[in-house]
């Protein structure tokens, strides 16, 4: 973002999920207003709460949650009657199942982090104050629940609009997407050509496969190699893609290893 010659107006990340790069840009003040997007019910619902009157509530009901895993089951098994109660119940989804995959079919982790089972990744006081903190940010962000694609054409023309593109790695036959995320199915081809349009700098992020590369050179998009860690410690390359408004030096480049 601090390489770009002018300040954006506006920064859009359509796959938001966990929105780090969004709250991050949000936080250290990078663009004049941060669009996130997200399709997910469950994280739309988060986000929708976190951003109105709801936070409090939201708070409070972290605070207030008794862990244990008859608890946890109890609250998990309720069908929500409002958009503040999904929006608990995923938080504690993601706390509480195996790697935080909120798609269907995740385990309950049994053993957890040093024994501790469904209370190991529980930090009630951690969750409060990093809402808290995010909601206070909340007059320079809006949050569109939808298609990514939709959102994305919104914005397409405008040279003042940058993105940041962290779709499911579903392209190349990639199993990733289909196994941590409910909305996975995406028409990869269709999102390569709306980025090569934009008339703002566009980022892409993508696990490397041949199917990526050739997608990037049919639509005259920079790739870029670096080194991620999996969950393994297995070392995997992954692609950061550019378009002609985003071109990074290879110094530049290099920060990305370290996330």
């Amino acid at each position: 973002m601090k390489s770009l010659s002018r300040r954006p107006g506006v920064f859009v990340e359509p796959f938001a999920g966990g929105a780090i790069i969004g709250l991050t840009v949000a936080a250290e003040n990078l663009a004049d207003r941060v669009i996130l997007g997200e399709l997910d019910e469950g994280v739309a619902a988060v986000w929708e709460t976190i951003f109105s009157a709801d936070v409090d509530w939201l708070v409070n009901r972290i605070m207030s949650m008794k862990i244990s895993r008859e608890a946890v089951l109890a609250v998990l098994s309720e069908t929500p009657r409002s958009t503040r109660d999904l929006a608990f119940q995923t938080l504690l989804r993601n706390r509480v199942q195996r790697g935080g995959i909120l798609a269907p079919g995740a385990s309950i982790v049994k053993n957890g982090e040093n024994g501790k089972g469904v209370a190991s990744r529980w930090y009630p006081q951690t969750l409060a104050k990093r809402i808290g903190a995010i909601a206070d940010m909340k007059d320079r962000m809006t949050f569109i629940r939808g298609d990514a694609f939709v959102l994305i054409r919104q914005f397409l023309k405008r040279s003042s609009a940058a993105f940041f593109i962290d779709p499911p790695y579903t392209a190349g036959g990639k199993r990733a997407g289909s196994r941590l995320y409910k909305h996975n199915e995406l028409d990869h081809e269709r999102l390569f050509d709306m980025m090569s349009r934009a008339n703002g700098p566009a980022m892409m992020t993508y696990d490397e496969s041949a199917e990526v590369r050739t997608l990037a050179e049919r639509y005259g998009l920079r790739v870029e190699f670096v080194p991620m860690k999996n969950t393994h410690h297995e070392v995997l390359r992954e692609l950061v893609i550019t378009n002609s408004g985003l071109c990074l030096p290879a110094d530049q480049m290099n920060l990305f290893s370290a996330v």
